[in-house]
C-alpha cells in the first residue's frame, strides 16, 4: 500500500484482537499508525498475533504500531512484563547519587524493553517524557518525568531517544513544549501555566531543544502569557514557538484528541488540531463513531509528512526506505 493512501491520524483498538467493524475501519480509512494499550495485550503470543493481523491489512512489515511503555505507572506490558519499579524518576534519582550506575542501568532497560517491542512488531514508543517535575505538578505526570533538575531531563531525554533509535525503535518525545507547570490532569481539565515566555524558553521548553526525536507530543495545556485562547494543540502560535524557537522539526501529534481539556468536541477538536500545524492526530478510546469522526476529518498525508515518516521507515527497518 502506497504511504499517500494513508491519512493523518493514529487510532485505537477495542481489544485483544481485530474486529470485523475494526477491520472495514482500517481498510477504509487507512490510519497512518495504530497505538495499543493494555487492553490489547494479554500474551506475548496474543500481541504478536494481533500486530501481524494490523500489518497484514497495509501489507507492510513496518506499519507504524505505537505504545506507550514508560516503565512504572506506565507499563501497557505488564501482563507479559512488570517494570513498575522503573519509572523515570527511578532512574534520575539514581543518577543524582551514581551517574555512570544510573545510565549502564538505564540502558540495559532500554535494551530490554526494545528487544521485547521488536519482538512483538511494535516500532514507536512514545518516550521520554521531558516534562520537568515541580513541588505541585499533576499526578498525571509525577514520577513518568526523570527529574525536577532541567539537565538531568535533558540528559535522559537525548539517552532514551538515541539508545531506541540503536534498537531500531523510533521515540515521541512528550508532552511538547512541556507539562511539568500543569497542577491539573488534562484528562480531565484544562491546565493553565501563567510563567512568562522568558521563563519557558530558559526552563520547560529547554528540555525539548534540539531533539533528534522523529516525533513529538503535543501537552493539552494553556500558555496565557503566548496564547489565552488555545491550547497548545491548537494554537498557531505555539506551534510556530516549536518549530521556530524548540527548533523541533518533524513530525509533531496530538496527544489524544478525546481528553476533556479540549473544549470543543471530537470533530473541532481534530479540524483546530490540523488548523494549527499538528502533521498527526490521535485519538486513543477506539470509540467507534468517534473513529470515523476522526478518520473523516483527517487530511491526506503531506509530503512532508510523508518525507518524515520514510526516515521512520529507514530507522525500523536497518536503513531501507521502503517507499522512495
Amino acid at each position: 500500500m502506497k504511504i499517500s493512501r494513508k491519512r493523518a491520524f493514529i487510532s485505537g483498538l477495542k481489544s485483544t484482537n481485530l474486529s470485523n467493524k475494526e477491520i472495514l475501519f482500517l481498510k477504509k480509512y487507512k490510519p497512518w499508525g495504530i497505538i495499543l494499550f493494555e487492553r490489547n495485550i494479554k500474551s506475548l503470543d496474543q500481541t504478536k498475533k494481533l500486530v501481524q493481523s494490523i500489518k497484514k491489512i497495509f501489507k507492510d512489515q513496518n506499519y507504524p504500531i505505537l505504545i506507550d511503555e514508560e516503565g512504572g505507572r506506565v507499563n501497557r506490558l505488564k501482563k507479559i512484563i512488570d517494570t513498575k519499579l522503573h519509572s523515570p524518576k527511578f532512574f534520575g534519582d539514581m543518577y543524582k547519587k551514581n551517574k555512570k550506575k544510573s545510565l549502564l542501568y538505564y540502558k540495559i532497560y532500554i535494551d530490554q524493553i526494545s528487544y521485547l517491542l521488536n519482538n512483538l512488531g511494535i516500532n514507536i514508543n512514545t518516550v521520554p517524557v521531558l516534562d520537568i517535575a515541580r513541588e505541585k505538578t499533576s499526578k498525571v505526570i509525577g514520577d513518568r518525568s526523570f527529574s525536577k533538575n532541567k539537565k538531568i531531563v535533558n540528559i535522559f531525554g537525548n539517552f532514551t531517544i538515541n539508545q531506541f533509535h540503536k534498537n531500531n525503535i523510533a521515540t515521541v518525545i512528550k508532552h511538547i513544549p512541556g507539562h511539568g507547570l500543569g497542577k491539573v490532569d488534562s484528562h480531565y481539565k484544562l491546565p493553565i501555566v501563567n510563567n512568562s515566555n522568558q521563563y519557558l524558553l530558559r526552563n520547560d521548553f529547554l528540555t525539548f531543544k534540539n531533539k533528534n526525536s522523529l516525533f513529538a507530543m503535543t501537552g493539552h495545556l494553556l500558555f496565557k502569557k503566548i496564547d489565552n485562547l488555545n491550547t497548545v494543540t491548537h494554537s498557531k502560535k505555539i506551534i510556530k514557538l516549536i518549530r521556530n524557537k524548540i527548533k523541533f522539526k518533524n513530525l509533531i501529534m496530538s496527544d489524544d484528541i478525546s481528553m476533556k481539556a479540549l473544549p470543543y468536541g471530537i470533530k473541532n477538536n481534530v479540524i483546530k488540531a490540523f488548523t494549527a500545524g499538528c502533521d498527526l492526530v490521535l485519538h486513543c478510546n477506539a470509540n467507534l463513531k468517534e473513529m470515523h469522526i476522526v478518520a473523516e476529518n483527517s487530511p491526506k498525508l503531506s509530503k512532508f509528512i510523508i518525507k518524515i515518516t520514510n526516515k521512520y521507515y529507514k530507522l525500523v527497518s536497518n536503513g531501507e526506505s521502503r517507499f522512495n
